[in-house]
């Protein structure tokens, strides 16, 4: 009787772990939401638009995971790495967070007149983080690719430190040695051994493209722990298409002659590599029987940073304008898909917890902040009550398409970097942007009206007064909600006003 109970007992767990659904979120670096063949930008009437850019790239994989689920047509990250991943991993907005610029491994990189108590030293083990939390309820944690959490010798620096179980190649930076194999992914390479991609060492001197040897490895552990009859969260988080640009073999040629410069074409062909790796966990997900209870989600960090125009202009993320790191829409609006890996009208999961197929929110907007309330809710985790998180659920989104999140975003950068010292801030259709030391000559506030101006060429700061005070009355109570750090010049805060 004693072992008829510890059997019964056995095989309940097995079944509470069998029917908890698995996660798999996508972050790839720099991807922008132009940097795709499947078109975000709607028309007047929320249909999708192909853009020239849109027909640039080739990305098969993401035009299969958009028809089988939702996304935003506006979705919005940090316009640099390490805010947005730290917001992504607890909930917060980097206002609240205080990591507002991305960390630089081996030197704090504030700015000359950047707060000096904001948040280098990054996410730490007494944080309350997304693999954590779900660590605790059981789930079988894995992490791979780009972390950039905490600087060197710090202990955000290793993944594990945060609550996942297995960590793959993170460390503190961001940018790798070299994609190739044959350059052992950096190591050994003049002026680029301190920025070795570590423990792929079995994939030194062979011909293989670091964004395919992640996916190799990820795929390892995801199939580990259906073995292990573990649910899983999974976070696939590529180094690329951050710079060093270096051409994915694999697809190179299919970007030749294309006009858009040897870079350009480079860019391209990691885009294609990312786009393989989306498609090859997805098929590794059928084979062992578990995509109809896995939820696909897929994101970039921060605007592109392709390597094709002018940074403030409209280029390479046309027709929207400005790049990663500026304050403009191309700096900050990033591709978000949500899917089942594959939809079925039998799952119990997707019953519960459905995403429209081919579906595309384009009344509202969501930010990466929203991903920490999602995956638990989905997940049915509760996360502590004392932990404050400004995201909120999307589920409705993805299963009525209806609103249900306030339409604000705070974008706080009290940093140089290529657009310096700003908080953008969006409020249903407008967007303020705040410049708290505008260059010689240079505006103060900028004021769009996005529904009639997406691409940012008609500042109303001017000719609109009335909602210019309102939107800056509005973004001062957030910042001050967050308790948010600021610009300092001579010893002093430099606040909006």
């Amino acid at each position: 009787m004693k072992y008829l109970s510890f059997f019964l007992v056995l095989f309940s767990c097995w079944l509470t772990a069998a029917d908890k659904p698995n996660f798999v979120i996508f972050l790839v670096d720099d991807m922008g939401v132009m940097d795709t063949s499947v078109p975000f930008l709607t028309d007047k009437s929320g249909n999708p638009v192909k853009h020239d850019l849109n027909k640039f790239y080739k990305t098969p994989a993401m035009e299969a995971l958009a028809a089988n689920g939702t996304r935003f047509s506006t979705f919005y990250a940090n316009s640099v790495c390490s805010p947005t991943r730290a917001s992504i991993m607890n909930g917060q907005s980097s206002a609240r967070h205080k990591t507002t610029q991305f960390i630089g491994p081996e030197k704090k990189n504030t700015g000359s007149n950047g707060p000096e108590a904001w948040n280098w030293a990054g996410l730490t083990r007494n944080d309350i983080t997304l693999p954590k939390v779900m660590s605790e309820a059981g789930y079988k944690t894995i992490f791979s690719g780009k972390a950039h959490f905490a600087p060197i010798g710090k202990e955000g620096e290793n993944p594990e430190a945060l609550g996942f179980d297995v960590n793959i190649a993170g460390c503190s930076f961001g940018a790798p040695g070299s994609y190739l194999g044959t350059k052992n992914f950096g190591k050994g390479q003049k002026k680029k051994q301190h920025r070795a991609v570590p423990g792929l060492e079995q994939y030194y001197g062979k011909d293989i493209y670091l964004t395919e040897a992640l996916t190799i490895e990820v795929n390892k552990e995801i199939t580990k722990a259906v073995q292990e009859k573990k649910p899983f969260f999974t976070y696939m988080s590529h180094y690329a298409v951050h710079s060093p640009f270096e051409a994915d073999p694999r697809f190179i040629k299919n970007y030749a002659n294309s006009g858009k410069g040897q870079r350009g074409e480079i860019f391209g062909s990691m885009i294609e590599g990312i786009d393989k790796s989306l498609g090859d966990i997805k098929t590794n997900l059928e084979k062992l029987g578990v995509a109809e209870n896995t939820i696909i989600i897929f994101l970039g960090d921060n605007g592109t940073d392709a390597p094709i125009g002018n940074t403030h202009e409209v280029a390479c993320s046309a027709p929207l304008r400005g790049k990663k790191g500026t304050h403009y829409e191309g700096g900050m609006h990033v591709p978000f898909i949500a899917a089942y890996a594959k939809p079925s009208a039998n799952s119990k999961l997707q019953k519960k917890f459905p995403i429209k197929q081919g579906g595309i929110i384009t009344s509202d907007f969501a930010n990466m902040t929203d991903i920490f309330p999602t995956v638990l809710e989905i997940a049915e985790v509760k996360h502590p009550a004392s932990h404050v998180i400004d995201g909120h659920s999307l589920t409705s989104y993805f299963a009525k398409q209806q609103s249900s999140r306030p339409q604000k975003f705070l974008m706080h950068f009290p940093h140089s970097h290529r657009s310096s010292y700003f908080t953008s801030y969006r409020e249903s259709n407008f967007k303020l942007i705040y410049h708290y030391l505008p260059k010689k000559g240079g505006e103060k506030y900028e004021l769009f009206d996005l529904a009639k101006d997406p691409y940012e060429q008609n500042n109303l700061a001017s000719s609109d007064k009335n909602t210019l005070q309102r939107m800056l009355a509005a973004m001062n109570d957030e910042l001050v909600k967050a308790e948010a750090q600021y610009p300092v010049k001579d010893g002093k805060d430099l606040k909006p006003e």
